[in-house]
């Protein structure tokens, strides 16, 4: 169970770092908005008219892409069922009545042009393996993108946490006496807030945006870690190869760090693991009280804070959906971290 985690956790960080390039809505955001086709089902299709601009230039370079989470898109896709003409415009029809209707300076075709024989790349079919949301956006691409927020989240968290938690619980394992009384009495105090007022606190205090939700969770949940690197010190600065390190004159930042550390490595992954678990559920719920991901960025919080007024009808897939992809990444990191322990 743990390799099958493992992969995917794997999988899941393929898709985050690859987003803008393998999704079906390759915009910023995966914020592609037509608000005609809202709350399809999964599985919808439909045939879309595209009206590209040529002085709208798409062709960004791939780090810009990445940077960006995405490119705007050149064309403008008209969502329809056929295509007529009438005098020099062009309607589009759809369920048998009018919906769009373009001037010949827009669908730049010869009036009385034969329709069938347009170009794929103006008139072609556009799928939705997992339907639309209220905006019309594509909500296949949107639980992609959200990937991105919970696994950067995740991965900021514990290198902050694992930062702080094994530097102060170095010093208070190693040292003792009144160095562990100064430090332990400080993880008490930041114990006993809540994670979550905590980091609600430190929003408040310095404003909504992702960089401060990623500060905000990685500074509440290096006290775990602390705590386990200051009872391994403890048992493992007592050992004989600490005795012979010190009486070689080996300095205390060298003893700690390149002797002690790499020892008790195997208890710190385990409780990294968690916290990368835990910050994905603290960053979701973040998002869902609307202080986390800010609209339009996709999170998989703010998709259930979106459409979780929708769990008793036939489109609760909406919120059921990214409340299974939280589910699915925390078990994983669970998984994991109980076969490192196992290990």
């Amino acid at each position: 169970m743990s390799v099958v985690a493992l992969g995917w956790i794997v999988l899941v960080a393929i898709v985050a770092l690859t987003g803008p390039f393998i999704r079906p809505d390759q915009t910023p955001n995966a914020n592609d908005q037509e608000l005609s086709i809202s709350r399809q089902k999964p599985g919808y299709s439909t045939m879309v008219f595209a009206v590209c601009a040529s002085s709208k230039n798409s062709d960004i370079s791939v780090w810009e892409m990445w940077r960006k989470g995405g490119r705007e898109k050149a064309c403008r896709e008209y969502p329809a069922d056929s295509l007529a003409f009438s005098g020099n415009s062009l309607q589009l029809f759809k369920r048998g009545e009018i919906v769009t209707e373009l001037g010949p300076e827009e669908h730049g075709l010869e009036s009385g042009s034969d329709l069938a024989e347009i170009s794929e790349d103006r008139w072609y079919r556009k799928q939705f393996l997992l339907g639309t949301d209220r905006f019309g956006r594509d909500v296949l691409s949107r639980l992609m993108a959200g990937s991105a927020i919970s696994l950067g989240v995740g991965c900021i968290a514990v290198v902050i946490s694992l930062l702080l938690g094994t530097i102060l619980g170095a010093f208070a394992g190693y040292y003792g006496g009144r160095t562990d009384a100064v430090i332990m009495w400080f993880i008490n105090v930041i114990w006993s807030v809540p994670t979550l007022l905590l980091v609600i606190a430190i929003t408040f205090a310095f404003g909504k945006g992702m960089w401060k939700v990623f500060l905000a969770v990685g500074l509440t949940m290096w006290v775990e870690v602390a705590r386990v690197v200051r009872g391994q010190f403890m048992s493992v600065s007592r050992m004989e190869f600490v005795e012979a390190a010190r009486a070689l004159g080996y300095s205390d930042v060298r003893i700690m760090f390149r002797h002690i550390l790499p020892n008790i490595m195997g208890p710190v992954v385990v409780i990294a693991a968690a916290n990368f678990a835990s910050a994905i559920l603290v960053e979701a719920g973040l998002s869902f009280l609307g202080i986390g991901a800010q609209i339009p960025v996709p999170s998989w919080g703010n998709m259930i804070k979106e459409h979780y007024a929708l769990i008793t009808t036939d489109l609760a897939y909406l919120a059921f959906l990214p409340g299974v992809c939280i589910m699915m990444l925390v078990l994983s990191f669970m998984l994991v971290g109980d076969g490192l322990k196992s290990d």
